[in-house]
């Protein structure tokens, strides 16, 4: 590393006996105003060797209105965390350097994690089994039948790989484990003989994981593939975000709770525009918002759109992170860093410059839930059945839904209308890691429970918190019962119905779906609810507080006034209503202080990496690399670096191309590459039963990641995706051009391929949200994808269709697919793309759409490969080709200082 510590930059702490270095950003000019976010990019940029350049455009020196946002600097994360659904493809683009690496006469340990990386397994439970004292015994001993190969395969990961360690599954959800236990505050390194002192920042692989800027740490979701370049030491290429201020005033009122302030913000912000952004709090209202809530809100960044969404440390943070167990060394090195480094709220001072405020009053936050098909679409309480009615009426526009659906369970007939609920789940970091609105759940299960209320037997119920301190404080406060008597029992510790792992519905619920064309619907306290996420069997899904997840159980169906209408009557048969249940602030206040400890989080997380026994007993090979096996549908060798050699191959620009698909607005990722339930008349499923896979052993997509002919058969597949080329259908279907032959989207791009004919895809706004999935990317350029044509992207997929060298295109403003008069039938050709070709960016290209009749419309669009360093990506073919050349050639990667990034991955205080 190059020695800094001598510089008029680093000054000095004193914490517990011993001298610690640090870069003290304020002691740079210009500095002091820079918000919070930027003070710590800042401090990464210097400590890595950034040029002056990066370091002018982030002082920011200019007047607001002409701040430097836009110019690229290079970040260089400190810590990688996965989950297992995108962290085992990490792990597998690793595996597939290292062979490539040994295919070309190098040495496989070039390939090694320089940063630490740390992967939780919680995105394989499934609930089969609930409502009953064995649902978590039976969940998991499913999870550990169908995925024991992906198991092994990550077990054998930890043991080859420097820098990177497993939490096994069962344990709980990873951007709690990563708020209650991973996360350092401040992360220490060994430098010329010296302890420096420097920022905990993180990436993962997950879109959520922004929940750790509610500790003041920053860190975002990244795809896999720019996951595994970091843990390469390739530094993330950026450009400075605008950072948009939000004053926090007021304070909430009874009856609400975090989760109604994370609808409420998250409705606003979309609204604003944050895409792109960084949005930090602050405020005289934040003295007010516990720092669970803080997580809470954080949590749901990528749902309002925003790159991150920080909180500063505080008071406040300093008591949870020894509440959590952090040691009292490391404690007391977070607050003197944040203190010395200009890091510390105190609560007075001015705001920093932003580049844009706005202001969040808590008291006119009220109770809300939000749906059906996207998290920002809050719906206040009390118009909740007006607008459920409204949206059932526009759901079945021109189709008959009269009359009731009779359902037989268990040898019961029940009439069900439009609205019954099927799932009810109390599930998702989000809300799980909060101990306050959970407190309130259990409270209000227990006052149900005593008032003689049942849940109706056609709701799946199920708890399935993000880590074992919450299973261990409602024991203690003796509200697990009450809980388990409404069927809200333990079902795993894991996503489960966020993810789409919600199980399947009693047959005669499905059939009632299939034959009868009932709109069911759901409710969790989770973060997402886009369309086919949570259950192919049900349509309309609904966000909300945990508990009103359970005032919705008990009611039974979302068509009903939840404040005014009865949930039920009890043993005199007198009506329940919801106030007549829920809890006051002072009861949930009472009951947290009696039952959550330290000692709770250090008991909880002793053993966080030794798993259960069938974890440890676990057979696992050893080796360099990993022996797929050629009989495997769970893992199979990568085809992403095959024929790939030293010199890349030119950028050709595009001619004669077919659209593959034509899409809407709000695409999500899930709509590109769904997590869930694999259809046997898929492509996908057709694959696996051709090879001997009951149907009962699918599994997911999402557990299937590592085996890539499941997945680019499951791209586009998503069965409420609607491609404009067919309208009328929904489901993984397209037309092949010329001629108009439908077929699923797999079997024309296999046509195309066939023909020597490059793809690609037409969108609207907002391409891309979503869940940080890179198959969303790897599946669009295995099916031969060269190019997507969007009105806007949202960040996570740009770039990863960037770091899979799939070239994304962006209209001009006011322009779109069908302002220009294209229905995707059109042959296109897109001029400008050869300019990649010897580390070219050009920032415009022309497209010519020509028509069957011989028409031509010709346009301009922006290039939205937004720096130097994805141009250079592009040009490589992608993230992997480029770092796999920049291992065995003396290419420089751009800002890449391996033996620097090694020696900075020391240990932590």
């Amino acid at each position: 590393m190059t020695s800094f510590l001598d510089s008029t930059m680093t000054s000095t702490l004193s914490v517990g006996g011993r001298e610690v270095r640090y870069i003290d950003v304020g002691s740079i000019d210009g500095a002091d105003s820079l918000p919070y976010s930027l003070k710590v990019l800042l401090e990464n940029v210097i400590r890595h060797g950034g040029g002056g350049d990066s370091i002018e455009a982030l002082l920011q020196r200019k007047d607001p209105d002409e701040r430097q946002e836009g110019a690229e600097i290079p970040f260089s994360p400190a810590r990688v965390v996965m989950q297992d659904m995108a962290g085992a493809p990490v792990v597998h683009d690793l595996v597939t350097l290292r062979e490539t690496v040994q295919r070309l006469g190098g040495d496989a340990s070039l390939i090694n994690p320089l940063i630490p990386g740390e992967l939780v397994i919680d995105h394989s439970v499934i609930v089969d089994s609930f409502g009953n004292p064995s649902a978590f015994q039976r969940n998991a001993q499913l999870e550990f039948e169908r995925n024991r190969e992906r198991f092994r395969f990550l077990r054998w990961a930890q043991s080859a790989l420097d820098n990177f360690r497993v939490i096994p599954p069962g344990t709980g959800i990873i951007h709690q484990i990563n708020i209650e236990n991973l996360t350092r505050g401040v992360m220490t390194a060994e430098v010329d003989g010296e302890v420096l002192a420097y920022p905990d920042t993180c990436i993962g692989t997950d879109s959520h994981t922004t929940m750790v800027n509610g500790l003041g740490v920053l860190g975002w979701g990244v795809g896999g593939i720019e996951a595994t370049a970091a843990l390469l030491g390739q530094p993330l290429s950026m450009l400075i975000p605008p950072v948009v201020g939000v004053e926090i005033v007021g304070e909430l009122q009874a009856g609400t709770t975090a989760t109604d302030v994370v609808l409420t913000v998250t409705e606003m912000l979309r609204k604003h525009g944050v895409v792109g952004k960084i949005v930090e709090f602050y405020g005289p209202g934040l003295a007010r918002v516990p720092v669970a809530d803080r997580t809470t809100i954080a949590n749901m960044s990528p749902e309002f759109g925003s790159t991150a969404a920080m909180f500063p440390i505080d008071a406040a943070t300093i008591d949870y992170y020894r509440l959590t167990g952090r040691s009292p060394e490391q404690v007391e090195l977070i607050e003197a860093y944040a203190r010395a480094q200009g890091l510390w709220n105190d609560g007075a001072g001015t705001p920093a410059r932003y580049s844009d405020y706005l202001r969040l009053n808590l008291s006119t936050v009220v109770p809300s839930i939000a749906g059906p098909y996207r998290p920002q679409d809050r719906i206040e309480l009390t118009r909740a059945r007006e607008q459920f009615r409204t949206d059932v009426k526009d759901l079945h526009a021109g189709r008959s839904t009269s009359g009731p659906v009779q359902v037989d369970l268990d040898g019961t007939h029940y009439d069900l209308n439009h609205g019954a609920l099927a799932i009810a789940a109390i599930t998702s970091c989000t809300n799980t890691s909060n101990p306050h609105v959970m407190m309130t759940a259990a409270l209000l299960a227990k006052n149900a429970v005593e008032r003689g209320l049942t849940v109706p037997p056609w709701v799946k119920t199920s708890m399935a918190p993000g880590s074992q301190v919450v299973t261990q404080y409602l024991e203690k406060a003796g509200l697990l019962p009450s809980l388990e008597k409404l069927g809200f029992h333990v079902v795993g510790y894991g996503c489960t119905t966020c993810m789409g792992n919600s199980g399947p519905l009693p047959p005669p619920m499905s059939a009632a779906v299939r034959e009868k064309n009932l709109t069911l619907t759901s409710i969790l306290s989770g973060n997402r609810n886009f369309e086919g996420r949570i259950s192919p069997d049900v349509r309309m899904n609904y966000l909300a507080s945990p508990p009103l997840v359970i005032a919705y159980a008990l009611a039974g169906t979302m068509d009903l006034d939840i404040q005014e209408d009865p949930l039920g009557q009890d043993n005199d048969g007198h009506e329940v209503h919801l106030r007549d249940l829920w809890p006051t602030p002072e009861e949930v206040e009472r009951e947290l202080s009696r039952v959550v400890t330290r000692q709770m989080y250090l008991d909880s997380y002793s053993a966080l990496f030794t798993g259960s026994g069938q974890w440890q007993d676990l057979q696992v090979p050893s080796g360099a690399t990993y022996d797929f096996g050629t009989e495997s549908t769970y893992l199979r060798s990568s085809p992403f670096l095959q024929g790939i050699g030293l010199e890349p191959e030119p950028i050709q620009d595009l001619t004669g191309a077919r659209v593959l698909v034509k899409l809407g607005d709000s695409i999500t990722t899930d709509h590109i590459s769904p997590v869930g339930h694999i259809h046997s008349d898929s492509p996908a499923g057709q694959y696996l039963l051709d090879r001997g896979v009951a149907r009962r052993d699918f599994n997911t997509y999402g557990s299937r990641r590592g085996n890539h002919e499941v997945m680019v058969r499951g791209t586009f597949a998503n069965v409420r995706l609607r491609n404009h080329l067919v309208e009328g259908t929904e489901g993984g279907f397209t037309k092949i051009l010329p001629g108009g032959e439908m077929t699923t989207i797999f079997d024309a791009a296999t046509r195309y391929a066939e023909q020597g004919t490059a793809l690609v895809v037409l969108a609207g706004k907002e391409y891309g949200t979503g869940s940080a999935r890179d198959y969303a990317a790897k599946g669009t350029q295995l099916l031969g994808v060269r190019a997507v044509l969007a009105e806007s992207y949202e960040r996570i997929h740009r770039s990863n269709l960037v770091g899979m060298g799939v070239v994304p295109l962006q209209y001009f403003d006011g322009q779109s697919a069908e302002a220009l008069g294209l229905d995707g039938t059109e042959e296109i050709s897109v001029t400008g793309l050869a300019e990649f070709t010897g580390g070219g960016w050009p920032k415009t290209a022309l497209v010519e759409a020509r028509r069957a009749d011989g028409d031509v419309t010709s346009f301009t669009v922006t290039v939205r490969v937004d720096t130097p360093l994805e141009a250079t990506y592009i040009s490589h073919g992608g993230i992997l080709p480029y770092v796999l050349r920049s291992r065995l050639s003396p290419i420089p990667p751009s800002s890449l200082s391996a033996p620097d990034r090694r020696a900075n991955a020391g240990g932590v205080v």
